[in-house]
């Protein structure tokens, strides 16, 4: 799981660049990267591929691989590097790798501050479309180095408030939306993204309520960047 469980991702905010995610900035707070054209989220959420949800046997978290694995190869891990790229006031215990410390300012679920201390962390590392639910919708079908992928693109991940990712769980947009409604068209776009750059499927009433938060902000730009859809061929899953 995970400023998208899993592990993630409400409108418009300032979009942080990192690992292959393009710089975006709107109005609001901080969150998830990318940029198209204008109104392209809305047009993209329009395309996705509507069948019903398949059943959740098998899944697993072990199915996308270890948690927070360095697919980018840049020496530190997913996790650390989501939260270097979404808090403020970071500090690190080594190097410039492993943080030790940052705020969100604000938690874009919540819209309130949040302070990032590890070992006893009030912030999760959100997968905004959560992995239990592209399992459920056609990752169950791939191949174990495109789930790895998805788990750790920058593009399906955000650091955020522990206690509304968890009140989120694998939740799609037909089921839970943030209460920073200043947030909820980012939030939704990076859903539509994710679900677009991956092939997943969304259901009936995903795509309607995809299409209600985003009508509301017509102009919203579809998310682009993060990591290739197929992870190294040294990362294994079970």
């Amino acid at each position: 799981m995970a400023r998208l469980r899993g592990g993630a991702v409400t409108a418009a905010v300032v979009v942080f660049a990192v690992a292959g995610c393009t710089d975006l900035q709107d109005k609001g707070s901080s969150g998830a990267q990318g940029a198209g054209g204008g109104g392209a989220a809305l047009t993209a959420a329009d395309s996705l591929t509507v069948k019903g949800r398949a059943p959740k046997t098998g899944y697993s978290r072990e199915k996308f691989g270890s948690a927070w694995a360095d697919t980018d190869s840049n020496s530190c891990d997913t996790r650390d590097d989501i939260l270097k790229r979404d808090l403020k006031e970071v500090k690190f215990s080594d190097g410039d790798c492993k943080v030790s410390y940052g705020v969100l300012e604000p938690d874009p679920y919540s819209g309130k501050e949040v302070t990032y201390k590890r070992g006893r962390s009030l912030v999760d590392i959100d997968h905004l479309v959560a992995l239990s639910d592209a399992w459920q919708k056609g990752a169950k079908y791939w191949d174990a180095s495109k789930r790895i992928a998805l788990a750790n693109d920058p593009l399906n991940l955000l650091a955020v408030d522990a206690s509304a990712n968890r009140g989120k769980g694998d939740g799609d947009t037909a089921t839970w939306i943030p209460t920073n409604k200043a947030y909820r068209c980012t939030y939704v776009a990076a859903q539509v993204a994710v679900k677009k750059k991956y092939g997943l499927w969304v259901t009936a009433a995903e795509k309607a309520a995809m299409k209600k938060v985003l009508a509301t902000c017509p102009g919203q730009k579809l998310p682009a960047g993060g990591n290739p859809t197929k992870a190294p061929s040294r990362f294994k899953a079970r």
